[in-house]
């Protein structure tokens, strides 16, 4: 079987699979031509280091997905390490081929770089990325698009020569704003974090403002940026569209098979809450497109009554979700995970069926056990007994509920953690920041002669009250005036 699965490998870019006697993933590794890469580790003549060997001994079957492009193949890898977490993954990794993008928002003079090991200094992370090589490339592009500084130089007070080039903000000599650069940093971040298509709009309505008032010139810039930045789909590691063979994805071969669903779920999203006590109420919705993080699509909620009731809070939050409004906007889940048992699965039904979209499945993944929680009559779905004892799994009933227990290792359950942990993940940092915000204006709130609008100017520019005491002074007077800087930093020194 193998020696057959060799000679059907393609030429194209992708990512391959290596799994054991048990048909477990080992290894998840990428290749611009997939063909000749996997190929190679059944090479006798290959010089090998042991670790490589013991990974080959080990190989009873092959898989892979196609793309596009090498750089798809570098995200799509990402994603399935992630996911799966393959031994042999874990065990050739070397941390030095690993890299992190770090922005110092922050500081009065931002930098953008990368680097092998994150650190507790304020700054914000991306990563990790496995191909820093990869990771070089897509910032010089991204940095044609949004010019950013990548060092400061000690005793400069002229803008460098990247600043003639577009490549850099030139805050030496005031070319720049700080509140601009810091704009133009938070764009760039935006497009890190896959959300490109909002900066797109940003962008394109900017350039029709600037076109509106006869401001040809910042028009013309627009339009290249614009230009350029819709052209990074197929070239950079943050694009919006993963394109992929849905149906060599194992995972979402299990869930198909395991509960008798008629197509591939193209688009699954996942719920969770977070709150501190019933306060600053949120819910996260993250979408994976074809099984991959679809980060573009993200969406959060702030409950319109803070309660400390995670089933109002799930009803409340899928109500809204399934909207005409929003169904419009967003179209359909093929498949919603609910991180919860049965009060939050129970609560997210209803919520489903008050607007009338009983057509949609759902699913829970209680945390406990890892158990997937399905309603007997109104999930929608229909358990395959003979495909769960295939796998290894077994059942127990609960009321309407049938919890179904899988082994850990199986790439469904690593699937909906996967969902389940990002949904938690983006919940959790979303209810951070409404509480920094509100813990940050109540302390504004205090000060003489700051008013909402300043707030509100201090809080986009600077982010949090840390960020205003680390600021530059001068900054902060370009902002909001000398006077009320002079009685902003006083306060603050007496806190």
């Amino acid at each position: 079987m193998l020696e057959k699965k060799l000679a059907e490998l393609p030429k194209s870019p992708g990512v391959y699979f290596h799994k054991d006697v048990n048909g477990e993933i080992i290894y998840v590794g990428k290749a611009g031509v997939l063909r000749n890469r996997v190929k190679q580790y059944f090479q006798k003549s290959r010089s090998r280091d042991p670790k490589t060997e013991a990974l080959v001994i080990e190989i009873a079957d092959i898989d892979w997905m196609e793309v596009d492009s090498e750089l798809e193949a570098l995200f799509l890898e990402a994603e399935m390490i992630r996911r799966y977490m393959p031994k042999f993954n874990i065990l050739l990794r070397d941390d030095k081929a690993m890299s992190y993008i770090r922005i110092d928002y922050n500081s009065d003079y931002p930098t953008v770089s990368t680097t092998r090991r994150p650190m507790d200094d304020g700054a914000k992370y991306f990563g990790p990325y496995f191909s820093t090589l990869a990771v070089r490339q897509a910032l010089k592009l991204l940095r044609r698009i949004f010019p950013f500084a990548t060092r400061r130089m000690p005793g400069q007070k002229r803008a460098n020569l990247h600043y003639h080039l577009g490549l850099d903000p030139g805050l030496e000599e005031g070319r720049t704003t700080l509140e601009e650069y810091r704009s133009n940093l938070r764009k760039l971040i935006s497009v890190i974090e896959g959300k490109k298509k909002n900066i797109v709009k940003e962008i394109e309505g900017d350039m029709k403002r600037s076109a509106k008032s006869q401001d040809f010139e910042t028009a013309a810039k627009l339009r290249n940026r614009l230009h350029w930045l819709q052209g990074l789909d197929k070239q950079v590691i943050f694009s919006d569209k993963e394109f992929m063979d849905i149906s060599k994805d194992h995972a979402l071969n299990e869930l198909v098979n395991l509960l008798s669903m008629e197509n591939y779920p193209k688009r699954i999203e996942g719920y969770d809450i977070s709150h501190m006590q019933g306060s600053d109420v949120v819910a996260s919705m993250v979408v994976f497109t074809n099984g991959v993080s679809d980060k573009s699509e993200y969406r959060k909620f702030k409950t319109k009554i803070n309660q400390n009731n995670d089933f109002y809070n799930m009803n409340e939050s899928l109500k809204r979700r399934l909207s005409e409004k929003n169904v419009k906007a967003w179209g359909l889940p093929s498949l919603v995970l609910i991180d919860g048992g049965k009060g939050q699965l129970d609560a997210a039904i209803s919520a489903r069926d008050e607007q009338k979209r009983s057509q949609i499945p759902f699913i829970g993944l209680a945390k406990r056990e890892e158990q997937i929680v399905l309603h007997k009559t109104k999930s929608g779905l229909k358990l395959n007994e003979k495909i769960l004892h295939s796998l290894g799994g077994f059942t127990s009933e609960s009321q309407d509920y049938i919890l179904i227990n899988l082994p850990l290792n199986t790439n469904l359950v690593k699937l909906l953690e996967r969902i389940r942990d990002e949904s938690h993940r983006f919940a959790v940092s979303y209810h951070s920041v409404l509480k920094n915000k509100r813990q940050t204006a109540s302390l504004l709130d205090d000060v003489p002669g700051i008013g909402p609008a300043t707030r509100k100017k201090l809080l986009k520019t600077f982010g949090s009250i840390k960020g205003i005491n680390e600021a530059n002074e001068e900054a902060i007077t370009h902002l909001i005036g000398a006077s009320r800087t002079s009685t902003l930093k006083h306060y603050l020194a007496t806190k």
